[in-house]
């Protein structure tokens, strides 16, 4: 197979649009274009996507940043890897950590552990994690267990500031 002997799939391709070239063609006069207006006249496919016209106007594109409620990340969240008292129901053993729970794949990441209150819970735990929710205490020291909130220095964490 030459060069000259390559051809373009069957009906892949198609006559380009002959315009102004009479009226039996339905593009004759504007061309396609319409009547008058910045998107008919010559040069018009130079215009950016984003452009709205007026030159005093901010327009929609650079407005959208000032929206309220969108536009900031806090630099300082703090993500945590979240456990319901009702997965600590079936635990084994009297001592939750941080690191028994990855043990036991209740969670998968090395983020900071919050204990929530969602579930019962009716034996006594010793929890030793970063945070804990208020309903969530209350039912651990009601079970006859105790509860310890860790500092980053105590979890081992690098970066937490």
């Amino acid at each position: 197979m030459q060069q000259h002997d390559l051809k373009p799939a069957p009906g892949s391709t198609s006559a380009p649009k002959r315009v102004g070239r009479g009226h039996g063609s339905g593009l004759v006069k504007t061309s396609g274009f319409g009547q008058k207006g910045q998107k008919a006249r010559t040069g018009h496919h130079k215009v950016p996507v984003w452009f709205e016209g007026a030159p005093s106007k901010v327009n929609t594109f650079k407005r959208t940043g000032y929206k309220r409620g969108t536009g900031f990340n806090n630099p300082n969240r703090v993500e945590y890897e979240v456990v319901n008292l009702s997965q600590l129901e079936d635990w084994e053993g009297g001592e939750v950590t941080v690191e028994t729970l990855i043990a036991r794949r209740y969670i998968r990441t090395n983020k900071p552990v919050k204990v929530l209150g969602r579930g019962e819970i009716s034996k006594a735990l010793t929890v030793r994690v970063h945070r804990l929710s208020e309903s969530a205490k209350q039912k651990i020291t009601a079970a006859g267990g105790n509860y310890e909130e860790l500092t980053p220095a105590e979890s081992g964490e690098e970066n937490a500031d």
